[in-house]
């Protein structure tokens, strides 16, 4: 789509090409949805607009509504937000357009704030030593009561975003004599929830994450040079956008920390003493990029293939091959052949292009399945027993085509397998889930969702199989979505909003 450029500005007018809402299977996967992807680099004598482009081409899959950059060159602020993915939003002129030694990139996916251009961010707002840029991946749970608070304080919201919130919250506190590093842990204080943020000031960057560092959030360094003998940072939400643009994975911002880099380098605070990492078990299982780090230096496609293994041994079946759902199924469905013996096969072609195409298909397209976005192999399939391994099943929509798909194909029985546990409940930090009641497994039993999907056997991965994969300690992760032990308190008007059933027990 053609982008609109907003340069310095923030305009609350709807785009004539914003997507609209389209319902059906093919507008709203089957699978639950990322808020979003945050990159930030302070690198003087770099063109930072570029790396944050790369930056966020790498961020890509964590969300693909929306894309922005803003740069700092002294006291002016350059920013290009729009509608559509980070290809369709930014060129190569539109990027000479945004000069500065410091930059912060965001792509989205709503989950606070509906599907417009106005929501884009970064988020930018003047305050009394100038402008900030923030960029924010989570969600918080006090969204309602910060906005009253800040809208009591007169200030001008133009957006239904609660990461304007929190910028709002940091001017706040700035225009009230603190200069922006105090200004920002005191904004902090007044936030709750999950939030990963990069904040862009005329003065330096910040990296930020929430007590309890729900969302990932890394620090990388780009190789001096003779000319930049200092270091310059970079930082991301996963560490595959340091190595597109070459950077060198240095630590994670820890839960509870605000960075400060600036060009006396980089400073640390722990700006709460109440921190206890609950990092996103689903950023594992099935959000980050498979080429990221999150576990001691490992890449979660070796923690992915882990869960296969421990599948196969918790959910053992006699088949004649193993497929794996494209692309998130794949290294699940390799550990569980491997573990079980049985060959994997490529048994389902994907087409990567599909997009978010906003052209209804045909009634005998939507009937005939997901031919659109997986195509199964005939001659692979016909006459076998397969096993097919997905990291998920929420609505069953999609399971059930696949099945429909592989039993159309040729194969005589269809088992399934799920590298996690059943997910039996909404997410308030960050993920855009259904709510419980359109959570299959919050209304069915495992029996009634193999019925309901047409397998042969159903099985997910138990709850301690997947926390002992991660050789990590079990307590340093949020479940929630499939316990119901929320690690932060969520106000009871916003649980109503999701939280209809029973908390489950595993």
């Amino acid at each position: 789509m053609p982008a609109r450029r907003q340069v310095d500005s923030l305009s609350t007018e709807l785009s004539a090409s914003e997507p609209f809402e389209i319902t059906g299977d093919i507008q709203r996967p089957d699978k639950p949805e990322e808020a979003c992807g945050v990159f930030g680099v302070y690198a003087p004598d770099e063109n930072v607009a570029k790396l944050a482009y790369f930056g966020l081409f790498a961020l890509q899959h964590r969300g693909q509504e929306s894309a922005g950059i803003a740069t700092f060159e002294a006291d002016e602020v350059h920013l290009h937000k729009d509608m559509g993915l980070v290809t369709q939003v930014f060129n190569e002129s539109i990027l000479l357009e945004l000069p500065g030694c410091l930059a912060v990139g965001h792509t989205r996916y709503s989950t606070t704030g509906s599907s417009r251009v106005v929501n884009a961010q970064p988020a930018v707002v003047p305050a009394r030593l100038g402008k900030l840029a923030l960029a924010h991946n989570g969600n918080l749970v006090n969204t309602i009561s910060l906005r009253e608070e800040l809208l009591r304080s007169h200030c001008n919201l133009l957006t239904t975003t609660d990461s304007e919130l929190i910028a709002f919250a940091i001017a706040q506190e700035v225009n009230q004599g603190k200069d922006w590093l105090e200004g920002a842990i005191s904004a902090l204080h007044r936030c709750e929830g999950a939030f990963s943020l990069v904040i862009g000031t005329p003065v330096g960057l910040m990296g930020v994450r929430d007590p309890n560092g729900i969302r990932p959030l890394v620090i990388g360094v780009l190789p001096k040079t003779p000319l930049t003998p200092v270091p310059r940072y970079v930082l991301a939400s996963e560490t595959c956008a340091l190595d597109i643009i070459g950077a060198d994975y240095l630590r994670d911002v820890e839960p509870g920390e605000l960075v400060w880099i600036t060009n006396e380098g980089l400073a640390s605070f722990h700006w709460t003493n109440r921190s206890e990492r609950k990092l996103c078990i689903f950023e594992l299982i099935y959000f980050a990029r498979p080429d990221s780090v999150m576990l001691e230096s490992e890449s979660l496609y070796s923690y992915r293939r882990r869960l296969g293994e421990q599948l196969a041994v918790e959910a053992p079946v006699i088949a004649d091959l193993i497929l794996g759902v494209p692309d998130s199924g794949i290294p699940a469905a390799i550990g569980y052949a491997h573990a079980s013996g049985i060959p994997y096969a490529e048994g389902l072609i994907k087409n990567r292009y599909v997009g978010r195409t906003f052209i209804q298909p045909t009634q005998s397209m939507r009937e005939s399945g997901i031919r659109m976005k997986l195509n199964p192999l005939k001659d692979v399939l016909v006459g076998k027993r397969v096993v097919i391994v997905d990291d998920s099943i929420v609505r069953g929509t999609t399971s059930y085509k696949i099945v429909k798909a592989l039993r159309d194909a040729g194969a005589t029985e269809v088992h399934m397998r799920i590298s996690s546990p059943p997910v039996t409940h909404p997410c308030f930090y960050g993920i855009d889930t259904d709510n419980q009641d359109q959570l299959v497994a919050a209304t069915m039993s495992v029996a009634e969702i193999r019925d309901q999907i047409g397998v042969d056997t159903l099985a997910y991965l138990s709850w301690k199989g997947m926390l002992n994969a991660t050789q990590e300690d079990p307590l340093s992760f949020c479940s929630a979505c499939f316990t119901g032990d929320y690690p932060i308190p969520v106000p009871e008007r916003v649980k109503r909003s999701k939280l209809i059933l029973e908390k489950a027990v595993l």
